[in-house]
């Protein structure tokens, strides 16, 4: 992976203990800045993040509060955030743990709520009253202190091989150049679900928060991030009104607008729905925006959207997914509305029940190029297979999906790409 580098930042501020020479490599990537022709994010001005900061806005945090003060509110100042150990952000002013308990206003019980807007008794209309208002203001203190707003020309980078951001949703909305490399983002766990009775037929459990949700933004670079649900997988939480009771949404999705975004390196596990590409079907205004590539990435355990494209014009190379045994399984590639993907030596491990048919799953979609794919070792011809598999029930896909990547490094072979990711996809596996 090529790399521009610029001088090291000014000594870190704090004292905290590190592995031997962790603070030296991170010096060494913090003012990093995306490759020319890695991806979509190195398209026009390219990706640099933060790495013009001034000394003064070069930041070392250890917990939400410094969090807090180095993102100013998402200002646009150049800066570069490093993160350090694990910073929770369900924490107080004093930093003592918030519990879901520590959130909860105006009388909200969850068993006073399921008790109000059980279909059985409530119906089909949308919760109101007492329970779903209290619901609203509890959910409205916990976003307080859970969500952080990145802003324009920001770099957040974590320190060695244990940086965490626990139970936070990061959010890029409407912001232009930023980098986020070597940080783990664990379990944005949403303490109060909404039921959605119309969602799906059968009605839903609609989760509030993404660990990175790119919401309008442009020019953005993912690089070995570990992203998961650990510490509360929703395979442990109760089926309420017959349905699984979420608390995630997902691990990141790209969205509004979002465009010229490169994710790389990077592991997504233990999750369901985990990479949304376009958040809506008539949602025409991502018509030539959407503009994502996904390579040298690692699916490990995720149900589904690995990704799941409306709109986008994607490139999705060189990546490696892992379907465990045990668990949930949907699919991994959705070709929706007017996306437009290119897939090229990917590689898919599976067990015996997921056919390679399963692995793609469409809705209104018309084309996917999908070349060089391995499947459980053996080279596949994917799109030839799905569209055997599911003709009757799903119009066949074209392969002509109108465009071609020419903004990547070399592409290697599935089996080449596959031991690489499984070796240095990650946080704290930068070489």
């Amino acid at each position: 992976m090529r790399i521009r580098q610029f001088a090291p930042a000014a000594a870190l501020l704090g004292t905290f203990c590190l592995p031997a020479h962790a603070g030296e490599q991170v010096r060494g990537i913090s003012r990093d800045t995306l490759a020319p022709n890695d991806g979509w994010a190195s398209y026009g001005t390219g990706t640099t993040g933060g790495a013009t900061a001034d000394d003064a806005h070069v930041y070392t945090v250890t917990d939400r509060a410094g969090l807090v003060r180095a993102l100013d509110g998402g200002s646009d100042t150049p800066k570069i955030i490093k993160i350090a150990g694990t910073i929770d952000a369900n924490t107080d002013d004093r930093g003592r743990h918030l519990g879901c308990a520590g959130y909860a206003t105006g009388g909200y019980d969850l068993k006073r709520y399921l008790a109000a807007y059980d279909p059985r008794t409530w119906g089909a209309a949308k919760p109101s009253g007492p329970q779903e208002e209290a619901r609203q203001a509890s959910a409205a203190r916990q976003a307080e202190r859970i969500v952080f707003t990145v802003g324009s020309h920001t770099t957040i980078v974590g320190l060695g091989s244990s940086a965490v951001l626990k139970g936070a949703s990061l959010q890029v909305r409407g912001a232009d150049n930023v980098i986020v490399r070597n940080v783990e983002l664990r379990d944005a766990y949403d303490c109060f679900p909404v039921w959605q009775p119309n969602s799906g037929g059968l009605g839903d459990w609609k989760t509030a928060y993404d660990t990175l949700w790119l919401n309008g933004a442009t020019h953005v670079w993912v690089d070995h991030l570990t992203a998961s649900d650990k510490g509360h997988p929703d395979a442990d939480e109760p089926t309420c009104f017959a349905r699984n009771y979420l608390r995630h949404d997902g691990l990141l999705d790209i969205t509004n607008g979002s465009d010229l975004v490169t994710v790389s390196w990077s592991r997504f596990a233990d999750h369901d729905k985990a990479m949304l590409i376009g958040n809506g079907d008539n949602v025409t205004g991502d018509r030539g925006k959407l503009r994502v590539t996904l390579h040298h990435n690692e699916f490990d355990g995720v149900v589904q959207r690995a990704p799941r494209v409306r709109f986008g014009q994607v490139h999705l190379y060189d990546n490696r997914y892992v379907v465990p045994d045990d668990g949930e399984y949907r699919y991994s590639i959705g070709v929706s509305t007017e996306s437009r993907i290119h897939a090229e030596n990917n590689a898919f491990h599976t067990p015996n029940h997921v056919e390679a048919a399963d692995l793609v799953k469409s809705w209104n979609g018309s084309a996917l190029h999908a070349s060089a794919t391995l499947f459980n070792g053996y080279p596949v011809d994917l799109l030839t297979i799905y569209n055997a598999y599911n003709s009757g029930s799903e119009r066949d896909l074209t392969a002509d999906v109108g465009w071609t990547p020419a903004l990547h490094g070399p592409v290697d072979s599935a089996a080449v790409a596959d031991r690489a990711v499984a070796r240095d996809a990650g946080a704290g596996r930068i070489r």
